[in-house]
């Protein structure tokens, strides 16, 4: 089944038209009727397509993974956004923050410095900004941690970053497929063939 979706638009309806100047980080608290996870990249609304079953499988079992194996201090969560700056509020499909970063079941938002890692899942519509643009405005942001997952002959493989702090851009760590073991932001150690298993 297609991930496609009918949008329906009578005549009455207006699509958001930017201010002078791009929209604001805190415009998406505001602004009504916007589709699921809008993203604010440099001003701009950007819409998210339907998401594949591999993306949401993989969102889902992240975050248990993750929550299962993270220090107490810490929790993953998925698809909240982060104010990286006034222009910028993209949605990583996973991160791990710590507990008392939580303000509240309004929140909607995190700080960049409140993120130890950000996961993006990459999608067909989202090749160019997962590889590219998100993981250099996280970087230049401080997220010390970055791990890009992408689909490869039917298995997730796992594309793990550091931040060099001297450069503020992402360092290559390793590339892992069938298991993900790293020491950094704690010890984790997920079977990747497990993602495709029903519990």
């Amino acid at each position: 089944m297609s991930a496609a979706r009918e949008y329906k638009l009578d005549g009455e309806y207006q699509w958001p038209r930017p201010p002078v100047g791009g929209w604001t980080a805190d415009d998406l608290d505001r602004l009504p009727n916007l589709p699921p996870h809008t993203e604010l990249i440099d001003g701009s609304l950007v819409f998210m397509s339907p998401q594949t079953r591999f993306h949401s499988r993989t969102i889902h079992f992240l975050v248990s993974e993750l929550t299962r194996q993270a220090p107490e201090h810490l929790e993953a969560i998925g698809e909240m956004t982060v104010k990286l700056d006034s222009r910028n509020r993209p949605e990583p499909d996973v991160l791990v923050v710590p507990v008392d970063a939580d303000t509240g079941l309004q929140q909607t938002w995190f700080k960049p410095e409140d993120v130890l890692l950000a996961v993006e899942v990459v999608s067909v519509e989202s090749v160019d900004r997962d590889r590219e643009v998100k993981p250099r405005k996280y970087a230049r942001a401080g997220v010390q941690h970055f791990w890009r997952v992408e689909l490869s002959d039917g298995q997730p493989v796992v594309y793990v970053f550091e931040l060099d702090p001297a450069t503020r851009a992402y360092s290559p760590i390793g590339t892992f497929r069938k298991e993900l073991k790293v020491d950094l932001p704690f010890p984790v150690e997920i079977d990747l063939t497990a993602l495709d298993r029903r519990r």
